[in-house]
């Protein structure tokens, strides 16, 4: 397999089953060895993807690293991988983040390791296929496929009683969506007779079959974003998954919703999503304020950034229905900037629960005496989901207000409601964990960052402060692609 950049995205796909396939003829009592081999595999996948981002041309919109292979040719399906300036950042945010989960959980999973660093290794291939895929039912494939690992994650190494009840409200209410989607796929396909995305670009449909469809797809990516009200089964799993788990949910898989929206809808059903465009800016204002609400008034660490997630997301969408150049690209980087902030969060908040098995934020109190170093992390990433200038967020956020206001001024005063409702929950969580007095009477035992926690928050910090500091690196390449949706759009 040579390692050249015409198939690089075929090989970003195929190094995780390599390591799958090390890891299944490894013996189930030499851990470390595992934990190697999966940490090797997922490395080389990361710096894989940086190449990407290296070579790609930022002077075109098209699809690039292009790459065919026949599928079922005898119904014109066939598996075609190309990027743009809109999934480059997923790619490489996927690579990343599996690669900090498996670190994350080095000391953490003990009982049937084999298996769990096996799920995360195939979540990787079905993640990468998702962002990559240029074909609408083989994207279908992978996107649902995502839920199998996902829900094996968190129903097995969940850390409580109830992550059987948490692994079924996530499977079936993300799968229950997306049976809607597979019909307004079935239906593109005995219209055009083929799935493949570039061919449909080309396409005219009534404004009756944009609707009907439009109204299938967005069934399935509103779950996965998730809007209200069809948000109820996040909270539940993100306190039932095991921090890992919470990481890549939080981290890409809450991403997929507003890619699927972005790729698909926009371009192949535009006239649908302008008359649909005040239903979704209603419910994504709903979203973002009562979410805010709900998760100040929260006593489990884990729903706190659950919520808060939620009414991120929210804000996305509100942004990309703005349908101009600056809220789009916008979206975009808040998206990514948001897989850095809400992993890292989860990832902090897995490193007192394993200290302490409690998430109860009335148990903790006075750690920035015993803890600086975590303290000091926190707080940097408090005020990263706050929005504080100089972080990726603050540069996502203040593009996504300002096309909102391009828009519509009542619109942009409700959006920023959020941002100011993230200051009351973000700073009271914090100055509840980090001030006051120990609560020895709960912990008695504490120890500060080792040398593991601190360099699975690096990469994170890192991108943080360079997303706030140099965005245009991140900007350039999305600036191409947004333009050719907008075109495709007839904005």
């Amino acid at each position: 397999m040579s390692f050249n950049l015409k198939n690089i995205l075929l090989n970003l796909m195929i190094i995780p089953l390599i390591g799958i396939i090390f890891l299944m003829f490894c013996s189930y009592n030499n851990g470390k060895l595992l934990k190697i081999i999966s940490l090797f595999f997922s490395s080389i996948n990361f710096l894989l993807s940086l190449l990407l981002w290296i070579f790609f041309d930022r002077s075109t919109g098209d699809f690039q690293f292009v790459h065919k292979l026949a599928w079922i040719p005898n119904l014109n399906i066939n598996l075609t991988l190309g990027i743009d300036g809109i999934s480059l950042f997923f790619v490489i945010l996927t690579t990343l983040l599996i690669f900090l989960c498996l670190l994350s959980s080095w000391e953490v999973i003990t009982i049937n390791l084999k298996e769990y660093l096996i799920s995360f290794l195939i979540m990787e291939f079905f993640l990468i296929g998702v962002f990559c895929v240029l074909d609408v039912l083989l994207f279908y494939v992978f996107f649902e496929s995502v839920l199998i690992p996902m829900y094996l994650i968190i129903g097995v190494w969940g850390s409580r009683v109830r992550k059987i009840r948490a692994a079924y409200f996530f499977f079936l209410y993300t799968l229950l969506g997306s049976v809607i989607m597979l019909l307004g796929i079935l239906y593109l396909y005995y219209q055009v007779g083929t799935t493949d995305y570039e061919t449909l670009l080309s396409v005219l449909l009534t404004i009756q079959e944009q609707k009907l469809i439009w109204l299938a797809f967005f069934a399935s990516f509103a779950t996965k974003v998730p809007m209200v009200p069809v948000h109820i089964w996040l909270p539940e799993a993100h306190v039932e998954a095991p921090t890992a788990g919470s990481v890549i949910l939080a981290g890409v898989l809450l991403k997929l919703g507003t890619y699927g929206l972005i790729r698909f809808s926009f371009p192949l059903f535009p006239e649908a999503c302008f008359y649909f465009t005040p239903l979704v800016f209603s419910i994504a204002v709903i979203g973002v304020i009562y979410t805010s609400f709900t998760a100040i008034r929260q006593t489990d660490f884990k729903r706190i950034i659950a919520y808060t997630s939620v009414a991120h997301m929210n804000l996305v969408i509100i942004g990309m229905f703005c349908f101009n150049n600056i809220s789009i690209e916008g979206a975009l980087l808040q998206s990514v900037s948001h897989g850095f902030v809400a992993s890292a969060l989860f990832l902090i908040i897995g490193i007192v629960y394993e200290r302490h098995h409690t998430r109860m934020v009335k148990y903790y109190g006075g750690l920035v005496h015993v803890m600086p170093i975590y303290i000091f992390i926190f707080l940097f990433f408090t005020m990263a989901n706050i929005g504080l200038p100089g972080t990726g967020s603050f540069i996502g956020e203040f593009l996504i207000l300002t096309g909102i206001f391009k828009l519509n001024t009542t619109i942009a005063f409700f959006s920023a409601t959020g941002m100011v409702l993230g200051g009351c929950y973000s700073l009271w969580l914090f100055n509840r964990i980090a001030y006051g007095n120990l609560k020895s009477q709960y912990l008695i035992y504490f120890k500060d960052l080792n040398r593991r926690e601190f360099l699975t928050l690096l990469p994170l910090i890192l991108g943080t402060l360079l997303m706030g500091i140099l965005p245009d690196i991140f900007l350039s390449p999305m600036h191409m692609s947004v333009n050719l949706l907008l075109e495709h759009m007839n904005i």
